[in-house]
């Protein structure tokens, strides 16, 4: 048995799905054997970046409360990295984007004052990053999306390992007459697509649940109203946990569409809930997984793509089916004990 500390980093009372991963895996190795528990460093707002790496720097993570030293570390999402053990693996989520493949759209609006502030900044950081992962023991990517990021930014080679779907009691209770978006509500997911998808006459009479909060609701709601597609609109709001799997076992399908996602849990989730999940091509994780007109569909970045793989599967209960039993296998294969082997060195 290894005594075992996954380290990530989180803003104070923020969830996010690096926190569902670092849970799950928590409970893969404990059922495995060993103690684990997760440690939470800083995550601090821009212009504070540099106070979050020193204090993970200096978080002590070599022995427990109880002085019971730690075999091990996995860190996850930055700077949880720059935590120094002998025995580091890091399974990285994201890098802060914003330094990396957001930048153009996050910079542009900037000032000119602030564009050469951050410039400064995201050097700092990207050298900052490169150094503490060739540190680490072994360096893991949640996804190719990832890996490819870390070749391109930081000449640091990953080898991909993807997160199984977080251990709950996943169903298919049928296939409903809605499709569903599960996620938070930010441009990047682009749950604006969906609505305008709705809007094109190949999916007309769909109905969509949207689940999920953040700052895009009001404008996505005012899309709706809009675009005439309001009253086949629900949005949700937050779900819990069983919810959440209550919503993916009613479902016709889940529509996840987002920009360049480092993974994208609800993909693994809805395959486990036998559901085919549609994405676009440009969506970085996801497209990894669901393989077009196998167990879901890939499309163009734009409404009417998305719209015609929502009437397909809207139209034929049968062809959901179809697609969702491929989906399950594809979950089936994915196992957190296989997820602990390849992680642990101790």
């Amino acid at each position: 048995m290894a005594t075992i500390a996954i380290v990530t980093s989180a803003p104070p009372l923020t969830e996010g799905g690096h926190l569902v991963i670092a849970r799950a895996l928590e409970r893969a190795l404990v059922e495995a054997g060993h103690r684990a528990g997760v440690v939470t460093t800083p995550s601090n707002p821009f212009g504070r970046q540099a106070s979050a790496y020193l204090a993970t720097w200096l978080t002590d993570v070599g022995s427990t409360g109880d002085g019971t030293p730690v075999d091990q570390v996995i860190s996850l999402r930055y700077p949880s990295y720059a935590v120094r053990h002998p025995k580091h693996v890091c399974w990285l989520n994201h890098t802060m984007r914003e330094y990396y493949d957001l930048w153009d759209s996050w910079a542009s609006g900037l000032s000119a004052r602030g564009r050469l502030k951050e410039r400064a900044r995201r050097a700092l950081i990207r050298r900052t990053d490169s150094y503490l992962l060739k540190r680490a023991s072994r360096v893991f990517a949640q996804s190719d999306t990832v890996r490819g990021r870390l070749a391109r930014w930081n000449s640091v080679e990953a080898e991909v390992l993807y997160p199984p779907p977080p251990p709950r009691a996943y169903r298919c209770d049928g296939y409903g007459d809605f499709v569903l978006f599960a996620s938070r509500l930010n441009p990047l997911k682009r749950a604006d697509l969906v609505v305008r998808a709705l809007a094109e006459p190949a999916a007309e009479g769909v109905r969509c649940t949207i689940a999920g909060e953040g700052d895009e609701r009001p404008a996505l709601e005012a899309l709706a109203a809009q675009l005439g597609v309001a009253d086949r609109v629900t949005f949700a709001g937050y779900l819990s946990d069983a919810a959440l799997v209550d919503a993916l076992a009613r479902c016709r399908a889940v529509v996840f569409p987002p920009v360049g996602e480092d993974y994208g849990f609800v993909t693994v989730e809805a395959f486990a809930s036998s559901k085919a999940v549609i994405t676009c091509a440009d969506s970085g994780g996801p497209a990894e997984l669901v393989q077009d007109g196998v167990n879901g569909f890939v499309t163009a970045p734009e409404p009417a793509g998305l719209a015609s793989a929502i009437a397909d599967l809207m139209g034929s209960p049968a062809r959901a089916a179809a697609l969702g039993r491929e989906a399950r296998a594809v979950a089936d294969r994915m196992a957190w004990p296989d997820i602990v082997r390849r992680l642990v060195i101790v």
